[in-house]
């Protein structure tokens, strides 16, 4: 028996507890069941990582610690995604296989139960093709994708949030229409397209399309810059990596915030969520432009100790820099309002705490960055972060 022919039968098997599952109560039986196969596929090299991969699936839907819904779409993820990427080998279109794959056995798992979560496959599936992407050179690769795709779909399950169908369309649309451009303009690699989707999804989902174009003009103001006299930065040797294509870590740590915002904006309704929001995405358009513009205008000072420092170093300031960061928080604290996502009263606040997380980001890049504690994913995190509740608190004055 071929190792590709006893890999689809085990597949096959894998999917046909998703058939038996409604069927077979409590849970627990089933999750034995499957703890019994698993343990023959990982006396098999090929299968080994699929069994490691289902064993954990199963143990959380024997405890009850997943739906019945969950646990049969991470299954059917898994297996259908998985088999569908290796028709690409690797490229492009071997992740969008995956997704249709993926994303149609979730829709046919829900007409089987008969219960319709659109928004639980559609989160499952842009995870488990961003995992993908993330990990997939990884040997227990199946592994970590099982288990993020599960909390995945077992939160968004549990949220309980309702959208509409045509909005979801419209998010999944625009979503990677744009990660798609701009991993075809090499702005993003696919783990920032899938990343990136992924973002935009939540905020057209759980805020409305306002809110993406905050996050659209973060993004072109960063592309922009980037590419600003790029040729002196390679000079210099402080150009961004892959030529400023932005990875998953970069859209994340600058976009975690943001996207969270968005969530506690859709299930709250309160409008401080809306200037924690715009907060974080002013930090990272001013620190962009302060890192990419600021860093061709001569020799900078540490921003800890104001000694000069060569240029790229972490924590370095200069005057154009920060003059371009205040520009960068206020342009984007000013476009938050002229669309409607915050009102007047809050874009000052909004360019300040835009300003104060960009500075943020020197004074952690300073203290820890250069010590190798955090890297520039983290630093960028904690920025924003610090940058949304800046804008939170400076805007408590003016609510009623």
């Amino acid at each position: 028996m071929s190792s590709e022919f006893g890999e689809r039968l085990a597949a096959i098997l894998a999917l046909s507890f998703v058939l038996i599952a409604p069927a077979v109560q409590p849970p627990w039986v089933l999750s034995i069941m499957i703890l019994l196969f698993s343990s023959i596929l990982f006396l098999i090299r090929k299968t080994r990582f699929l069994a490691l991969a289902l064993i954990p699936i199963a143990i959380l839907y024997g405890l009850s610690l997943l739906p019945l819904l969950v646990f049969s779409c991470t299954f059917t993820i898994m297996v259908m995604g998985e088999l569908a990427f290796r028709w690409g080998t690797g490229r492009l279109q071997s992740y969008m296989a995956y997704s249709i794959s993926a994303f149609t056995g979730c829709l046919l798992v829900m007409v089987y139960l008969v219960e319709y979560v659109p928004l639980v496959a559609l989160f499952g599936v842009v995870v488990a093709v961003l995992l993908k992407a993330i990990v997939r050179e990884r040997e227990d690769a199946l592994l970590i994708e099982a288990l993020g795709i599960a909390m995945t779909m077992g939160l968004i399950y549990d949220l309980n949030y309702q959208a509409d169908m045509m909005l979801i369309a419209a998010a999944v649309i625009v979503a990677f229409a744009f990660g798609y451009f701009s991993y075809r303009t090499r702005t993003a690699d696919v783990s920032g397209l899938f990343s990136g989707a992924l973002v935009g999804i939540i905020l057209i989902i759980f805020a409305d399309i306002r809110w993406f174009l905050v996050m659209l003009a973060f993004f072109i103001i960063g592309s922009v810059s980037t590419r600003y006299q790029f040729s002196v930065k390679e000079q210099m040797g402080v150009e961004q990596a892959k030529g400023g294509a932005r990875g998953y870590l970069n859209v994340f740590s600058n976009g975690i915030v943001a996207a969270g915002a968005a969530v506690l904006w859709g299930i709250s309704g309160d409008p401080l969520f809306s200037v924690l929001f715009v907060g974080s995405v002013a930090t990272a358009a001013g620190d962009t432009l302060a890192s990419e513009i600021g860093v061709i205008a001569g020799e900078p000072y540490l921003i800890t100790n104001f000694s000069r420092v060569p240029p790229g170093t972490n924590g370095g300031v200069t005057a154009l820099g920060e003059i371009m960061a205040f520009f960068g928080a206020l342009l984007i604290a000013f476009l938050a309002f002229l669309i409607g996502v915050i009102p007047f009263t809050f874009v000052a606040a909004s360019a300040v705490a835009g300003f104060v997380g960009t500075n943020i980001d020197s004074i952690i890049g300073a203290v820890f960055e250069n010590r190798g504690v955090f890297g520039n994913a983290g630093t960028n995190f904690v920025a924003t972060a610090g940058g949304g509740l800046c804008a939170l608190l400076l805007s408590l004055p003016f609510t009623g």
